[in-house]
C-alpha cells in the first residue's frame, strides 16, 4: 500500500485517480470527526456534505500542501476543521446554530484527540518559523509576543526606534504566514499564538 506521500506526489504529478485512494483511506474518519463537531448543532444533517467539501477543498488545494512542513492527516484535518467552523458561523448570523443544550461545538472539538494534534504541530511550524527569521526579527517577535513588552521596551532593548520595531514586526509576521501557507484555507489564517497583536 502506498504512503499517503506518495500518493500526493502521483496526484500532482497528473495521476489524479489515485485521489479516490486518499477518499477511501480517509472518508469515515473525516466524517466522523464531522459529525463530532456538529454533534451540539442543528446542522448534524450537513455532515456528509461537509465531508464531500472537505475533500473538494483539499484536491484544489493540494498544490499548497507540503509533506515537510506536515502530515498529510494533519493537513486534511484542518480543512476539515475550518469547513465546518466556516459553516458555524454562517449559520450563527442566520441564527439557526446551537441546540437549547449549552454544549459548544468548538470546545467540544478541542478535546478530540486529532485537535491536539493539530495544535501541538502548527506550534511546533510556529516556533520553526520564528527561528528561520533574520535575528532582529526574531528578537523583536518574541519580546513583543511572548514576552508581552510594549513599542517603547522593544525598542530599547533593540537599540532601535518605535517605528523600526513596528515595521521588524510587520515584517516578521508576514514571513510567518507565508511560511504557514499549508494552513491557510479559503484566505483565512489558522490563529495562532503569536499571530494576532499589533
Amino acid at each position: 500500500m502506498l504512503a499517503d506521500s506518495q500518493l500526493i506526489r502521483e496526484i500532482k504529478d497528473g495521476q489524479i485517480e489515485y485521489y479516490a485512494e486518499i477518499i477511501k483511506r480517509y472518508e469515515k474518519r473525516i466524517l466522523a470527526f464531522i459529525v463530532h463537531m456538529l454533534s451540539s448543532t442543528h446542522l448534524d444533517h450537513l455532515a456528509e456534505d461537509l465531508c464531500q467539501e472537505t475533500f473538494y477543498k483539499a484536491y484544489r488545494n493540494l498544490h499548497s500542501f507540503r509533506d515537510a512542513e506536515a502530515s498529510f492527516s494533519t493537513w486534511l484535518y484542518t480543512i476539515a476543521r475550518n469547513t465546518v467552523l466556516s459553516e458555524l458561523r454562517k449559520s450563527r448570523n442566520s441564527e439557526v446554530y446551537i441546540e437549547d443544550s449549552k454544549v459548544d461545538p468548538v470546545t467540544s472539538f478541542e478535546r478530540l484527540p486529532e485537535y491536539e494534534l493539530l495544535r501541538t504541530e502548527r506550534e511546533q511550524l510556529v516556533r520553526l518559523a520564528i527561528e528561520s527569521l533574520p535575528d532582529k526579527q526574531r528578537q523583536a517577535i518574541i519580546l513583543r509576543e511572548y514576552e508581552d513588552r510594549d513599542y517603547k521596551e522593544i525598542a530599547d532593548k533593540l537599540d532601535s526606534t518605535v517605528s523600526s520595531v513596528k515595521s521588524l514586526l510587520f515584517r516578521a509576521r508576514s514571513s510567518i504566514k507565508s511560511q504557514l501557507e499549508a494552513y491557510v484555507e479559503d484566505g483565512r489564517t489558522v490563529e495562532l499564538k503569536g499571530m494576532t497583536k499589533t
